[in-house]
């Protein structure tokens, strides 16, 4: 038999599209002949009947079209085979009226969220989620993290929506001549996960610190999971002791996989399993690390306002106030040298400064720590899955799978895929939640009534597409967004968590320095970030894994290309893809591998173009200019330009301080700006430059 078509139907009802197709759909020609998963379609040439498999000949081939539909992934597929190599009459004008029927009477659905109104949070959803609804009965804190989920979906889609007019947070106050007011606090940071981890590494520097949080401080959504390398930076910062680190550290496990489903692919487009050992392979006790910090915040003189949400800021000339609520009715107000953006995806601020174009892409992210309830046989908990994917594009989405042992039998599972920001279809959890609780027992064989519900797991994580290193804005006059508001994160598997620890010291040395000499402008903080170069070119993989809303693709092609990339890196060294997924690939690696790529699957380009279209790819084109611009100066200067900087720190800090931070920040791209990877003494000699004279300075 000849596979002829194969197409996704966005859809979970099966039944409905093969009552459609039995019953509904009137081919041009042929005879329909019903089957249990389908239909045939005889065609009137059929003259030599067959009667047996046995009879087949090159000229006995039964003249007969076979369409069969199957459900995977919530989602419903159909394909269509022919007898034999030689094209049936009308063939192809009966197979595109097919196809461009089902996608009339099948096509594209973007659910809204229903509206609550009255009702519990369990009630109003019930009827379109109720496999959510099920099973998020079952955890501790099931109905406060499903009011959240959906909240930070409305907000998001309130984002994506009105990109133009968003809520002003961040006002300007007009300069009067008074008397300075002295602020309270050096640093004000709103959002406790990350922000508390930066916000103690400022104290412990000797500033004044007010960390402002939401939620109860501590509580979180996410996992995190780290390698031991890029746990070492915190280390290194000070910031934990070894012993610290070690008591953090839930599991260890010996080795992550990373395989994407092949069924459908040629041959030459699948992949074996790709091993990953060092790729975040340590579990963390997020909550502990958390409290950990928030304890060395406060003993370094630092303050939390925890169940506290951020309304407004308004910045002057020497100080700027911020004006908050504590939940639910008390609003307070707070002074500061500087506001910190660490609020993530929803934060407003960052929506207001970029207007239209906040974030370019965004990871919907769903999951749930399981403590209990999986067979022996099912999982090997001394091994993670780092990406993977048991089926093809599902209602315009490739879905991907992320599998974390943590301490004892828990285990945090996330589903998640990668999504182009979209007014129309702006990425839903409550989707992704239902398609999580559906088909978990396809992924990994469970019962899902044994499972021990003990953690939800979601939020949205966000990307930006920087055609150079100055693009987005992150920083206002007094105010400067790390995190995922700043759109901080891996392109390939967006951990926001690792690109902050991985650029902790460099934020924090370069925000030191502003401080030190009170340069709190824009023009001076958007200076300080964590832009890659080598991480701005690999935009494109990610983006090569989106579908465009209200397209539909071969449903294959996305793992076609995932299997051709990651297939070349199972035969590299380990190292080539810890570096690469780590954000550390130099210049001449990525140009060797897309040359590889491109030789093994040369329709890729074209799919690529396909997906990305001219206009991103032309933005491409001034990424990996930049990338090679950088490699050159790198290559060229890394090796002297630091030194230099020792060298003339003491006499150009102290009379140029804003062409020191300029130079320093200089000095990281050439190194942490190019992913290479720095030793425990590179750190302290790149630390030094910025810190040697702190204690001249302020005294």
């Amino acid at each position: 038999m000849r596979e002829l078509v194969y197409i996704e139907i966005p859809t979970p009802d099966t039944a409905a599209v093969l009552n459609w197709l039995q019953t509904e759909w009137v081919p041009e020609v042929g005879e329909k002949i019903i089957t249990s998963e389908g239909l045939r379609l005889r065609m009137p040439q059929n003259l030599s009947p067959v009667t047996s498999t046995s009879d087949f000949s090159a000229d006995k081939m039964p003249s007969e079209l076979s369409a069969f539909v199957w459900s995977v992934q919530r989602t419903t597929y159909l394909k269509v085979f022919r007898w034999g190599d030689r094209a049936l009459p009308h063939e192809k004008q009966i197979l595109q009226y097919l196809t461009a029927e089902l996608r009339v009477r099948f096509p594209h659905h973007y659910p809204e969220p229903p509206e609550i109104g009255n009702k519990s949070i369990f009630e109003a959803l019930a009827p379109n989620y109720p496999l959510t609804v099920k099973y998020f009965q079952k955890f501790p804190q099931g109905e406060y993290d499903l009011t959240r989920a959906y909240w930070w979906e409305k907000r998001w889609r309130e984002g994506v929506r009105n990109p133009q007019q968003p809520q002003q947070v961040i006002f300007k106050k007009v300069p009067i001549h008074q008397k300075p007011l002295i602020p309270t606090y050096d640093l004000i940071y709103i959002g406790g996960a990350l922000g508390v981890i930066h916000a103690a590494v400022m104290a412990q520097l000797g500033y004044k610190v007010l960390l402002i949080e939401r939620l109860p401080f501590g509580r979180m959504n996410r996992e995190w999971n780290i390698s031991r390398a890029e746990l070492q930076s915190l280390i290194n910062l000070g910031l934990l002791t070894p012993a610290e680190c070690e008591s953090i550290i839930a599991r260890e496990y010996k080795d992550g996989f990373n395989k994407f489903f092949d069924g459908n692919n040629p041959h030459h487009l699948k992949a074996p399993v790709l091993h990953t050992p060092t790729v975040l392979n340590v579990a963390l006790d997020a909550e502990k690390l958390l409290q950990m910090c928030g304890e060395k915040l406060q003993a370094a003189g630092g303050e939390i306002w925890d169940e506290t949400e951020f309304l407004n800021a308004v910045i002057a000339d020497t100080h700027l106030t911020v004006k908050v609520k504590h939940l639910p009715t008390r609003e307070r107000e707070a002074t500061g040298r500087l506001l910190v953006d660490a609020m993530g995806t929803a934060s407003p601020i960052a929506w207001q400064l970029n207007g239209g174009r906040a974030f370019d892409s965004v990871c919907p992210t769903v999951g749930a720590v399981i403590s209990d309830g999986f067979d022996p046989e099912v999982w090997d908990s001394q091994y993670g899955d780092v990406l993977n994917s048991h089926g093809d594009i599902s209602r315009g989405r490739q879905l991907i799978w992320e599998l974390f042992p943590g301490g004892g039998k828990d285990m945090a599972i996330y589903l998640f895929h990668y999504h182009q920001v979209n007014a129309t279809n702006p990425g839903s959890l409550l989707e992704m939640y239902e398609d999580f609780f559906t088909i978990l027992p396809e992924y990994r064989r469970c019962d899902m009534d044994k499972l021990v519900w003990k953690k939800a797991t979601f939020g949205y994580i966000p990307g930006h597409f920087s055609s150079n290193s100055r693009d987005r804005t992150v920083a206002f006059d007094r105010l400067i967004a790390i995190g995922d508001a700043a759109s901080l994160q891996s392109p390939l598997v967006f951990t926001g968590f690792g690109s902050l620890v991985r650029n902790l010291e460099r934020l924090s040395t370069l925000l030191d320095t502003a401080l030190k000499h009170d340069l709190l402008k824009f023009q001076h903080l958007n200076q300080i970030r964590a832009y890659q170069s080598n991480v701005a070119v690999t935009w494109l993989f990610s983006k090569g894994m989106m579908v465009p809303t209200g397209r539909f693709l071969p449903p294959q092609r996305i793992n076609s290309m995932l299997n051709t990339f990651f297939g070349l890196l199972t035969d590299e060294p380990l190292e080539v893809a810890d570096t690469f997924i780590k954000d550390r690939v130099d210049w001449l690696t990525f140009n060797r591998l897309a040359l590889k790529a491109a030789r093994k699957n040369p329709a890729q380009v074209l799919w690529i173009w396909d997906l990305a279209g001219p206009k991103d790819i032309w933005r491409w084109l001034g990424n990996y200019i930049n990338f090679g611009f950088f490699a050159l100066f790198s290559a060229l200067a890394s090796s002297w330009f630091p030194g230099f900087l020792r060298q003339i720190q003491s006499w150009l800090e102290p009379r140029y301080p804003a062409l020191w931070l300029k130079l320093l920040a200089y000095n990281y791209e050439l190194t942490a700006g190019m992913g290479r990877s720095q030793t425990y003494q590179q750190q302290h000699t790149s630390r030094d430059i910025a810190l040697s004279q702190r204690s001249e300075v302020r005294s």
